[in-house]
């Protein structure tokens, strides 16, 4: 594994670590209850931290089609939490998850960031450099 591909290892294990250390905050310091999706999203993330760290370990490039995958899926829940939180259309029909709604905003910084966003934004960047190393790594094959 060269320094290239290590240090954007250790990028998308910062963003992991900093986005699980985030939804503990909210949830056990903050006391905002997560919904069913928030759930479904920390679900993915979790795991992140522990993969990522093991492939910087043991210098297993192969961790990061692992962490494509679950951060792609991650992606993709997040923007449909999201959506039920910004488009009005979507937040009349998005059912209650729990007692929480998938609709609700604990926080709405600049009129746009919410938790799903913040989320949203961890897996893109786990996702880019995700997909760097996956493709350095056929390159040099």
């Amino acid at each position: 594994m060269t320094k290239k591909i290590e240090n954007i290892f250790i990028v998308a294990w910062l963003t992991s670590f900093t986005a699980m250390l985030g939804s503990l905050y909210f949830s056990v310091i903050r006391q905002f209850e997560p919904c069913s999706l928030c759930w479904y999203q920390r679900i993915l993330m979790y795991p992140l931290v522990i993969i990522l760290l093991i492939g910087i370990i043991r210098r297993d490039t192969t961790a990061a089609i692992y962490s494509f995958i679950f951060s792609i899926i991650g992606i993709l829940v997040s923007s449909y939490h999201y959506a039920n939180q910004k488009l009005p259309f979507l937040q009349d029909a998005v059912p209650s998850c729990g007692r929480v709604p998938c609709s609700g905003q604990y926080i709405n910084w600049f009129g746009f960031v919410t938790i799903p966003f913040l989320a949203l934004t961890a897996f893109t960047i786990i996702a880019l450099c995700s997909l760097i190393i996956i493709r350095n790594t056929k390159e040099r094959e």
